[in-house]
């Protein structure tokens, strides 16, 4: 018999609570084998499901190997209802049993869904006033059986019941375009209520809806899109089959809480003093307190609910040094560049002020450097006076930092008095690599920790100073996010933004949510705008996710219709405009061909998805106008004396190979100019950002990992190596950022990940692969490396790869999940490969011979 199938996902999520698509995709994996049909059943109840009584679904058979991305065909299941649903699958051992019940349970998805709940705040509230407390107390006749808290916010917010949080969400409701969209939550908080009295509340602050000068504060940006306000359903269900909604409106009572500044660049100010005991607990006193007051939106807002993963604390770091480079200033050292917040611990009279000072740097003097990340920017904790000692962390803020400076403590701190919560979005760990090689380990370690401090609700350009989403980084870098990251849902959120930032003229701003307008050239970039066509390429390679594609087609078409707008003569062949390689070194690559070659690479995409979502026609088109603007970039930017494009930097041949814009005779010739510009800069890349992810590929297609590894050997500037030994701990902006200054956390420069795991240790998807279907393994033991690894969480289970040699031979492992037979391409020691197609499993390869350095 086949075995069942199993880890069923919903929309890419395990089990989601709160989702407003009606139609989810449905994913499920394989235990061995190839799938040659499914079933699927969904019901309103586990009983129901199990007695194949689907009230809401049954597929019958389907024919087919499907089983990522299988789209839910059912009834609707409305507002509240939770979905129970199993698969089971026909195999070559016949039909499999029934998986195990997997569910999932919809929101609020319509307007009409919210009831009579209202948007509210506090009276009277001023700019320069406390952040507002809101809360509602209410008795309940039983223990519910389940309930709901639905809640949103302009602004950020915390929620709470009977004291405690609802759920481990923070800075809640992410960033979105908030004149148009709005992410709403649902935390169950059945286990939090109880018979008799229960009170609900709400704490706000301002986040990037309300940018405003404050007190010298640094900020990027000024925004004010109103009042920090709170729109929340509270809904229970009773054992007798009864039910309660409760919402937000005017019974609520507003008063000033104990956060009197809540800056999104320049940090928060929390006074425990003015802290009431208990505010959100039944019982509590709230004499003083106000009738909130209804405070609707301006305009038409998409209330949406978030269905990825939240933002939440990952790892709690103690620090690994101290110092006092002033009298009463401390520094503590957290040992590592990281995005979240401080945490402190501190026991002091009332009224005792102490502030802390994140940096990524430090001064001569031993002091934070906030130079490069915006100052001032501080954090103030104002003292209670509570003898047993105090706890605070800001609420409403994060920040980017290594170092905190201390000032203000009432007497000498302990080591660990002070310590650093990493927050990012809380995607599931995917991925992971290792080698013989400290130096490429670190290089590894230095991008996915730039990873996790982007990892917001945006994918942001560093945690500190701007916090925004320039799209250029979230298709060039996404196989380093998704080799250690499962950002399935994830991405369809930051695509959405893509979309809600596009103008009337179809134009993508190089940022979304465009929460400020840069002029020309920093806004209208085909590598940074073309991320609304590149963005859900890459997630229906890695993904399976079709839907996306057909949901974002039309604003794919309308990118390329301004592209064509802006292209020379509006023939839509070549691109001028734009940011060029941003970072280079090297600054002769003209605009145009970093331009023209998004252009194309926009065009090619365009086909393949044409073709995934069945518009044949399209597709023949759109593969027509990429071949176009290949012969066009060829005959624009070939050198006719010198097998060269452009200005002959490595940019211009990286940028024309990747393009297919060389000639298939011309290849080898060009790559070989590559190589010898790459060794004339003493084995240094002089590229920037858009050109290196082409500058590895093509290397490496080429067959040129030994140029590669030389690239990343490097220690001197500029290279990986130059950050490592300069004690970067994230990847920063700059080639040479530990010494230039500026961010210390940017992942834009992080596409050296994609070659250790793909190319080096040798896991990568087949080129004509969807959800991995088919694996390539093609290790490349070269150097003096003796040893490599790498794992992947597929869509369709873990592949992973271990090779191992000595002087006498080369030993490799391999593990495919279920599916098509991959491709295994085990090195020789003379040159060339031994080729073989092996099928899912668990293999050892052993190839004798002589493997000494560069075997």
């Amino acid at each position: 018999m086949t075995a069942a199938p199993h880890t069923l996902r919903t929309d890419h999520l395990t089990d989601p609570l709160g989702i407003d698509n009606q139609h989810p995709d449905l994913a499920w994996q394989l235990a061995a084998g190839t799938q040659q049909a499914h079933q699927v059943q969904a019901a309103t109840a586990p009983g129901l499901l199990a007695s194949g009584t689907c009230d809401l679904w049954d597929s019958g058979r389907v024919p087919g190997p499907a089983h990522v991305g299988v789209r839910y065909a059912g009834k609707p299941p409305g507002a509240r209802q939770r979905v129970w649903w199993r698969v089971r699958v026909w195999g070559d051992e016949g039909p499999s049993p029934w998986s195990a019940a997997a569910t999932w349970e919809t929101g609020l998805p319509t307007g009409d869904d919210w009831s009579d709940a209202r948007w509210i705040t506090a009276p009277d509230l001023g700019a320069g006033d406390r952040l507002p407390l809101l809360a509602r107390d209410f008795t309940l006749p039983d223990a519910p059986v389940r309930a709901r808290l639905y809640a949103t916010a302009l602004g950020v917010y915390e929620a709470f019941v009977n004291g405690t949080r609802a759920g481990d969400a923070l800075l809640e409701p992410g960033c979105t375009a908030y004149d148009q969209r709005l992410l709403y939550a649902t935390y169950d908080i059945t286990d939090a209520l109880r018979a008799g009295p229960n009170t609900v509340g709400i704490s706000l602050g301002n986040g990037i809806a309300r940018v405003l000068d404050t007190d010298g504060r640094y900020i990027k940006l000024r925004a004010d899109h109103g009042d920090p306000r709170a729109l929340a359903l509270l809904y229970a269900e009773f054992a007798d089959g009864t039910s309660t909604t409760l919402v937000s409106d005017e019974h609520w009572s507003a008063a000033p809480g104990p956060v009197t500044v809540s800056a999104w660049f320049g940090g928060e100010e929390h006074d425990a003093r003015l802290e009431q005991a208990d505010w959100h607990r039944p019982g509590a006193d709230r004499g003083g307190w106000r009738p909130a007051v209804a405070a609707p939106l301006p305009g038409a807002v998409a209330l949406t609910a978030r269905a990825h993963p939240p933002i939440e604390v990952v790892e709690t770091l103690t620090p690994v040094a101290l110092s006092e480079p002033r009298p009463g200033v401390h520094v503590f050292d957290l040992g590592v560049n990281i995005a979240g917040r401080p945490r402190l611990d501190v026991t002091g009279p009332a009224g005792t002020s102490v502030v802390i000072r994140p940096a990524e740097l430090l001064a001569p003097d031993g002091t934070v450097n906030q130079r490069f990340t915006g100052t001032p920017c501080f954090d103030r904790y104002t003292l209670r006076g509570d003898p047993d000692g105090e706890s605070w962390h800001p609420a409403t803020v994060y920040h980017g930092f290594r170092y905190l400076q201390v000032e203000g403590l009432p007497a000498p701190p302990a080591p660990d008095a002070v310590r650093g919560e990493v927050m990012r979005v809380a995607n599931t760990w995917a991925g992971g690599f290792r080698c013989s090689s400290d130096l490429l380990n670190g290089i590894h370690r230095l991008i996915d920790r730039a990873v996790q401090g982007n990892m917001y609700s945006v994918l942001t350009d560093c945690p500190h100073r701007e916090k925004l989403g320039w799209l250029e980084q979230v298709h060039l870098v996404f196989p380093a996010v998704a080799g250690s990251y499962d950002v399935a849902a994830y991405y369809r959120k930051l695509v959405r933004d893509m979309a809600d930032a596009q103008t009337d003229t179809g134009l993508v701003p190089d940022i979304a949510p465009e929460y400020t307008v840069f002029e020309d050239k920093f806004r209208d970039d085909a590598n940074w705008g073309g991320a609304i066509v590149l963005a859900p390429w890459w997630l229906h390679r890695t993904y399976g996710d079709t839907a996306t594609l057909r949901a974002h087609y039309p604003h794919m078409l309308r990118y390329l219709a301004h592209l064509d707008s802006r292209s020379r003569d509006g023939a839509g062949l070549i691109l001028e405009h734009g940011l060029g390689d941003w970072i280079a070194f090297d600054d002769s690559t003209p605009k145009a061909v970093t331009a023209t070659f998004a252009l194309q690479r926009i065009l090619a995409a365009l086909g393949d998805i044409a073709e995934a979502i069945g518009r044949t026609g399209d597709a023949a088109a759109h593969r027509a106008r990429a071949a176009a603007v290949a012969r066009a970039f060829h005959d624009e930017f070939s050198d006719p004396r010198h097998p060269t494009y452009g200005s002959g930097s490595q940019a211009c041949d990286a940028l024309a190979l990747a393009a297919g814009a060389v000639p298939e005779g011309e290849r080898a010739a060009v790559l070989d100019h590559l190589v010898a510009g790459i060794r004339a800069a003493g084995d240094h890349v002089t590229v920037g950002e858009i050109a290196l992810p082409s500058l590895l590929r093509v290397l490496s297609d080429g067959g040129r990992d030994d140029v590669v590894l030389d690239l990343l050997s490097r220690t001197d500037n500029p290279s990986y190596g130059y950050q490592l030994a300069h004690g970067a701990t994230a990847l920063t902006e700059r080639w040479d950022g530990p010494t230039r200054g500026s961010s210390q956390n940017h992942y834009m420069l992080g596409a050296a990940a994609e070659w250790l795991t793909g190319s080096l240790a040798g896991l990568r998807q087949a080129a004509d692969s969807v959800a991995y279907e088919r694996i390539v393994v093609r290790p490349a033991p070269i150097g003096d490396l003796t040893w490599a690894s790498a794992w992947s969480d597929t869509p369709r289970g873990r592949a992973s790869v271990a090779w191992h040699r000595t002087p006498d031979a080369f030993r490799l492992t391999v593990t495919l999940p279920p599916g098509a037979d991959s491709r295994v391409e085990l090195p020789l020691p003379g040159g060339g490969r031994d080729v073989r197609e092996v099928p899912p499993g668990s293999h050892e390869f052993t190839v004798p011979g002589e493997w000494g350095p560069d075997a």
